[in-house]
């Protein structure tokens, strides 16, 4: 597998437990992988709970920002260890006209592994 990823970290996992460099170390073991760092990466997508649902304008504001941020990575897919980013961020892109593949991290990695074969060529 080639493909660049962008990893998006959840705020449950970066502020509330302190993981960070754990999905990296996963991500990066697997072969062909390209990991991207992304700029304003401690910044919520907009997702955080339920907030996309109590303040669904500064919600869309913050996964439209996280969206572009990707987009001008070069990413080819997203990576993530939260389903609720996945889908918010997901529609950012989708509003910007740059729908891309996204994972869990999980998903990548049973993708690398040969076990499934979801978004693996890059659009």
């Amino acid at each position: 597998m080639r493909l660049k990823v962008a990893y998006h970290d959840s705020c449950h996992l970066q502020h509330a437990q302190g993981i960070r460099n754990q999905p990296r170390q996963l991500l990066n073991a697997i072969s062909g992988l390209e990991l991207i760092e992304l700029p304003e990466a401690a910044i919520c997508c907009g997702s955080a709970g339920i907030f996309n649902l109590t303040e669904p304008v500064t919600a869309r504001q913050l996964a439209d920002r996280k969206a572009q941020n990707i987009i001008d990575s070069g990413a080819q897919a997203l990576v993530s260890a939260n389903p609720g980013c996945l889908l918010h961020i997901a529609s950012g892109l989708k509003r910007a006209g740059h729908p891309m593949p996204v994972f869990h991290v999980i998903e990548l990695i049973d993708t690398a592994l040969g076990l499934s074969t979801k978004g693996t060529t890059a659009k």
